[in-house]
This record gives structure tokens, C-alpha cells and sequence, in this order.
């Protein structure tokens, strides 16, 4: 436990996290933030981030607060913004509603802003602490802060399989390997991300409509409304322009990026369809999935699901591009002529093994949820 911290300051950061956390599924591309107000040991203001473009944290729980923000303490997950956006800077808020001090979990990580909300605090004369909790924190904006840092999104890999490994049967039929309450789950991680990556064939073979159901979202129905979660960009690499606009994938109206190495414009798409042209790998006729990856860091997206075929889903852990996996697996045994959960070619010796740190293994339903993180 950090000293300079009291045990009530970590009851309170707690409280603001778990506030943060209710942003999961709207809040993206910014990150998400949460804040207590206290004014003589009582909360007297909380709020978080809901929606881009909509109040931040510290407005939301200032506004609750009212006058009694004057000589408060706000514990706030992120460092206050110092800067405008789509809304007025926090810092700035905080310093006009009279707040004594200001203890934020973490400073933010985008290095052109980093460390000025606080300065902005300190120069009104407003105390400031940060490191609260910091863990904690960061992993509520793991796809923000990796995004800040390196220029490109945090990726997750969601695979399903039978025990012995197996994603369909020699004939390809695949549905359904996993138990409803998988794939329920599922719609908990696209409801989360800012983007699904997915193939051709995935919606070509399956008919696959790769959005968020919100009737399939559980015990999520009570906390959101239908229009309250954010579709993920819905994003299929067609190298080969094999998609047509007749598919069912296209009679859901959600934003869609068609990615390709030449644009033949042979078809008159929906309006929320976009057409990109990314070049090749150097050494494949495939799109570079690297590329790929920086363009989409660029349009502001944090967390990135793939959901595809054995080739796409090696094709990015081979290239070390994938952060964090998501295994499915059922309690049944397809045999040895099932296909195989990944296709990696340039993976020929043990010591090429891609090595992975399992940080969560629980059961959903009747299977084993298995998250893992690459080293």
C-alpha cells in the first residue's frame, strides 16, 4: 500500500473505478473515466464518462456536487484534461468550482498532454497527487493507453474450439461448437471494442453479420438500453473483392470498412459501407495487416476484436500483432480430420512457439473461458 495514501483515499478511488468501468460499452474512442467528489469524508458528487462528445467524469460529478465541490477532493481515474476538445478542459472546471485537491489514479498517457492537467491544478493553487490505484486503472483503458504510447490499438483474438482443438468439422460445419452462454459472452467483447476485424470467408461461409445483439447481451440489458451501445465498426479484409452488397452482412446499418489491395468498383455499396485500398504485404498478396492496424490507431480506435477464419487469426499472431487471446473451449471432442484453431506456416520449430501468460481461465456456461496475454 502506498503510504501517502489513506485507506479512505483507496475506498474512493475503488468507487471512482468501478464508476469508470460503466463507460466499457459507450464511452470509445475516449477513454474511459470515472470521479467522486468528497467534501468532509461524504461523497457529494460522482459521475463518469458516458458518451464521447457528452460530459467528462469531473463535469458530470461537479454538477451533482454543486456548491459543495468548494474545498473538496475530487479522486479522479485519469489526470484531468487540460485541453479543449469537443468539451471544455476539466482541469479548468475543477479550478472554477473551488476544489482544494485532486487525486487522480494516473497521469495521462498521451505524451503531448501528460502531466500539463496537473501542472494546470498546481498552478491555481489546487493540491494534486497521482498513482492511486494506477493499476487498476490502467486496466480499464488498456486499448486508450496503448494507443497513446505506441501508435496502434490493443488487439484481441476470440477463438472457440472443441477440447481437442477443433473450430468446425471436416465438412465445415461449426454451429454451434460453444453453448449460448459463450456466445453471449462474446457479445460482451464486441459490445467493448471499437472495431471487429473479420475475413471474407468468415461472412462469406457463415453468413456472418458481426454486429452487437442486444437481446443476446444478458444481464448487460438492465444496465443499457437498446440505443445506448455503440455498434463496432464492422471491418472484413476482401483481398480478393469477393463481397457482394446482396450478403446479409449488409442489411445491418452499422459503419462497415471494406479493406482491399485495389478497389474495382463494380458494386453500389450501402452509405455506411467505405471502401479502403491498403497495400500488400512484402510477402504475400495480403493486405498488410501491420498497416492496417497503424490506419485504424489513427482513426481513433482503441480495442480491436478479430473474429476470423484459422488463415486471418495465425496471419496476425504470427506477425506478433495480437495482444491478448480469447479461447472458448467446449467439453467435446471433434476428432482429428475437425479444422484446426490456427493456421501459422512459419511457425516450423518449438522454439518459434508464440509463448503466451494466462492472466484469467473461468467457466462460461458449460465452458472453459480461457484469456491469455502474448509476452
Amino acid at each position: 500500500m502506498n503510504t501517502l495514501f489513506s485507506n479512505l483515499d483507496h475506498q474512493f478511488m475503488a468507487q471512482a473505478i468501478r464508476l469508470a468501468e460503466r463507460g466499457t460499452y459507450t464511452t470509445s474512442p475516449n477513454p474511459r473515466v470515472g470521479c467522486i467528489i468528497v467534501n468532509d469524508g461524504q461523497v457529494v458528487g460522482e459521475g463518469f464518462h458516458v458518451k464521447s462528445g457528452e460530459g467528462h467524469a469531473e463535469v458530470n460529478a461537479l454538477a451533482m456536487a454543486g456548491d459543495r465541490a468548494k474545498g473538496s477532493t475530487a479522486y479522479v481515474t485519469l489526470e484531468p484534461c487540460s485541453h479543449f476538445g469537443r468539451t471544455p478542459p476539466c482541469a479548468k472546471a475543477l479550478i472554477e468550482a473551488g476544489v482544494s485537491k485532486v487525486i487522480a489514479a494516473m497521469v495521462d498517457p498521451n505524451p503531448q498532454v501528460s502531466g500539463r492537467g496537473l501542472t494546470l491544478l498546481e498552478q491555481a493553487g489546487i493540491e494534486t497527487q497521482s498513482g492511486l490505484l494506477e493499476q487498476d486503472a490502467k486496466l480499464i483503458n488498456v486499448g486508450f493507453i496503448k494507443r497513446m504510447t505506441t501508435g496502434l490499438p490493443y488487439i484481441r483474438c476470440k477463438l472457440a474450439a472443441s477440447l481437442d482443438g477443433k473450430t468446425a468439422m471436416a465438412s465445415g460445419e461449426s454451429q454451434w461448437i460453444t453453448s449460448k452462454e459463450a456466445r453471449q459472452d462474446v457479445q460482451k467483447l464486441r459490445a467493448q471494442s471499437c472495431a471487429i476485424v473479420s475475413g471474407a470467408d468468415s461472412i462469406l461461409m457463415d453468413n456472418a453479420l458481426m454486429n452487437v445483439r442486444w437481446t443476446e447481451l444478458g444481464a448487460l440489458k438492465s444496465h443499457y438500453s437498446p440505443e445506448s451501445i455503440r455498434q463496432p465498426v464492422r471491418i472484413v479484409i476482401d483481398s480478393k473483392n469477393r463481397l457482394t452488397p446482396d450478403l446479409a452482412f449488409f442489411t445491418v446499418e452499422s459503419p462497415v470498412l471494406l479493406i482491399r489491395t485495389s478497389i474495382e468498383n463494380t458494386h453500389h455499396w450501402p452509405h455506411f459501407v467505405e471502401e479502403v485500398k491498403l497495400p500488400s504485404s512484402l510477402k504475400s498478396e495480403q493486405v498488410d495487416l501491420a498497416k492496417l492496424l497503424k490506419m485504424l490507431a489513427e482513426k481513433g480506435f482503441n480495442e480491436i476484436l478479430i473474429e476470423s477464419g484459422m488463415t486471418l487469426a495465425g496471419a496476425f499472431i504470427e506477425q506478433s500483432l495480437v495482444d491478448e487471446l480469447v479461447l472458448y473451449q467446449a467439453p467435446k471432442l471433434m476428432g482429428h480430420e475437425g479444422k484446426g484453431l490456427l493456421m501459422m506456416p512459419l511457425v516450423e520449430k518449438l522454439s518459434q512457439a508464440k509463448p503466451l501468460t494466462f492472466s484469467d481461465i473461468s467457466l462460461v456456461g458449460r465452458d472453459l473461458k480461457i484469456t491469455a496475454k502474448f509476452k
